[in-house]
């Protein structure tokens, strides 16, 4: 075992996080005889939690059993005629898992509905969430934290991740910020304007004092810093299961739309479902999807695409049992028999999930020679530079790319780092210990002890 760098071991030190709580590894990526001894191998067969690191198996797994043009069709379908811009019948949107059918790409679908000549309709539109299966859960029960957008849970058909995104303008020369609430929801009661005050823009957000606890009503009792200027605040709407129903109709009206029905969850019937739509709208590819979920590690696109794998050729209902049987079939066949992988829901977001730094290496290794190289490593942080990786203090800027996972008592990277001899390393580093968030010093000696092997 290749023993902690001093540089290292002094910043766990600091961090008061014991050399058991760790595990270390940097290995050539190149997995070859000559480059099979790693440069630092601590702990590393130990089976660890490893928070949002675990994407690194969902989304390469996700590359090479879907491939990366992969995408998601969400057809729609309509059971009556259409004479002078008004659809007798029904609309049925059917939602086949879509990662990111957010805002703009649902007004594109309610508007390709308008091009295909419906303006009105005197019927219901109806909203299909029948491809997943997945229980009803709480989406504060993880963290405690119910409004943070990551904490929404997947869906067959999930709009914009079921929250609400709202932009703070202070009126020029005024003393009120206006509120935009995107995407409007029906039958919800917003506020407007929102007093402007003198105070720092240090938390915003708790200046505003909002109150969400209302399905019917957003408000708020505080003021909004005109030092803040113009800010984006998105919040999961308190009412997951009624967000979808809310949204279009919302979207609908503020489009001119007309309904005689309403916005209601039911199933695309088989008649309909047998015939060709009216029209689909598709996803971005696979390989730009794996971008939003592995840069900002995005929760639920994760469980979205988790969930896609455990769906076979026939379109079957998908559930997480059978992802995860997809997952370990996948694991076995294509990176290790030995090393195992204990997976829950795709994302981290668990508490059950566990991998050894060693299994992780032997994925990174497998990554490194696949023809799908390229599009996994441009998904992952660039240190320094962009995504989760953006504020990391490691000073050699640029020269990794690394996945990184963080919940309550965990914090983990791995990825790849670009030395200055030229060599490429695996790097996984995971930290299982109430004082993990101090680890991030530790990660950053780390890489720069990987990036400097002269």
């Amino acid at each position: 075992m290749a023993q902690i760098p001093a540089s290292i071991d002094a910043e766990l030190a600091k961090a008061k996080i014991p050399r058991d709580a760790a595990a270390f590894l940097v290995v050539e990526a190149v997995n070859s005889t000559s480059a099979s001894k790693p440069r630092l191998s601590h702990r590393v067969s130990a089976p660890m939690q490893s928070a949002s690191v675990i994407k690194l198996a969902t989304t390469f797994a996700a590359l090479e059993l879907l491939g990366p043009a992969y995408t998601w069709a969400t057809p729609v379908f309509s059971d009556g005629a259409i004479r002078e811009g008004v659809l007798y019948g029904n609309v049925y949107i059917q939602g086949q898992g879509d990662p990111k059918l957010v805002l703009e790409r649902l007004w594109l679908l309610l508007r390709r509905l308008q091009g295909a000549g419906i303006t009105s309709i005197r019927g219901d539109i109806v909203l299909d969430r029948s491809a997943f299966e997945v229980p009803e859960s709480d989406p504060g029960a993880f963290d405690g934290e119910p409004l943070r957008p990551y904490n929404a849970s997947p869906d067959a058909l999930l709009l914009n991740y079921k929250s609400v995104v709202m932009t703070f303008t202070p009126a020029p020369g005024g003393n009120v910020s206006h509120v935009q609430y995107d995407p409007p929801l029906a039958g919800v009661q917003t506020q407007d304007t929102v007093v402007l005050s003198t105070t720092p823009c240090n938390d915003y957000r708790a200046t505003l004092k909002p109150d969400f606890s209302d399905p019917l009503r957003i408000r708020f009792t505080g003021s909004y810093p005109l030092s803040c200027g113009e800010r984006v605040w998105p919040v999961a709407y308190v009412d997951p299961a009624n967000f979808a129903p809310r949204a279009v109709q919302g979207l609908w009206s503020t489009m001119g739309g007309k309904l005689s029905g309403s916005v209601r969850f039911g199933n695309v019937p088989p008649r309909l479902a047998s015939e060709k739509p009216l029209f689909e709208v598709r996803s971005a590819p696979l390989a730009e999807i794996i971008r939003d979920i592995n840069k900002y590690s995005n929760n639920v696109m994760a469980q979205q695409l988790f969930l896609t794998l455990g769906r076979d050729g026939n379109g079957s209902v998908a559930n997480f049992s059978a992802s995860r049987s997809v997952m370990q079939r996948w694991w076995q066949e294509r990176i290790s028999q030995d090393e195992p992988l204990n997976m829950d829901n795709g994302s981290g977001l668990s508490r059950t999930e566990r991998i050894s730094a060693q299994a992780l290496g032997r994925l990174l290794q497998n990554v490194y020679r696949s023809p799908l190289m390229p599009e996994f490593i441009a998904s992952l942080p660039i240190s320094g530079i962009d995504g989760t990786m953006k504020r990391s203090k490691s000073n050699s800027q640029g020269s990794a790319h690394l996945k990184t996972g963080s919940i309550n008592g965990v914090t983990a990277i791995a990825g790849f780092v670009h030395a200055t001899s030229g060599k490429h390393y695996v790097l996984v580093a995971l930290v299982n210990h109430p004082n993990a968030p101090a680890a991030r010093a530790v990660f950053d000696a780390l890489v720069d002890w990987t990036a400097q092997d002269h």
